[in-house]
């Protein structure tokens, strides 16, 4: 799962334009057609972030993983809030052992198509971003309640270190954000579904 959270992280800058558009190509993954950033940094730090985040899941502890797109003044805009649920607690030792009643990998790939091309096509629904924005994200996670992210203190060799969200990043609701639910993927293991939030903010300024 953690690898079709990288997919869709690179198809999201894409589609809400986060950077310019020759800065990705388009690519097929899941047969399914995704974008793929270009950009060495860029590639680095959503590499670096998946890394630690499959090390969570890993450990179970994880409840969300948040895009945040923001402002130049780092106000949250957009938020796509992938929602975690642990089916199955899994030990380290046994990672690459085959689980009763999980998904086959033909099945997983197709799931992993639907729910690409959702993300897709979800951009029609949302209001536009506007250049003027001068546009960023950020790649933060929730732990379930009692948890702390393994990987906040830096280790040479070992996945990026997590820092303290800033306030408005994590996925927050109100009345007056708007909710898109996307799609849900039921492994069997761990259930993952994406929910888009469009900001107070942003929503202000339509």
């Amino acid at each position: 799962l953690a690898r079709i959270v990288e997919v869709a992280i690179h198809t999201i800058l894409r589609l809400r334009q986060v950077y310019p558009p020759d800065l990705f190509i388009l690519r097929r993954r899941y047969d399914a057609p995704v974008y793929q950033s270009r950009h060495p940094a860029l590639n680095e730090y959503i590499t670096g972030a998946v890394i630690a985040i499959g090390e969570e899941m890993l450990l179970g502890v994880l409840q969300h993983v948040v895009v945040v797109i923001r402002d130049q003044l780092d106000r949250p805009l957009e938020r796509f809030v992938f929602s975690l649920d642990f089916v199955v607690s899994i030990d380290h030792d046994d990672v690459d052992q085959p689980i009763e009643n999980s998904l086959t990998q033909e099945t997983l790939d197709q799931y992993f198509r639907a729910f690409m091309i959702k993300i897709s096509s979800m951009e029609s629904q949302l209001e536009e971003l506007q250049p003027s924005d001068e546009l960023n994200f950020a790649i933060v996670i929730e732990c379930r309640p009692g948890f702390i992210p393994s990987a906040s203190q830096s280790d040479p060799g070992g996945p990026t270190p997590w820092v303290p969200a800033q306030k408005g990043d994590t996925g927050q609701k109100s009345e007056k954000t708007q909710l898109h639910p996307v799609r849900s993927v039921e492994t069997g293991v761990i259930n993952m579904s994406i929910v888009i939030q469009e900001s107070e903010e942003k929503l202000s300024r339509v």
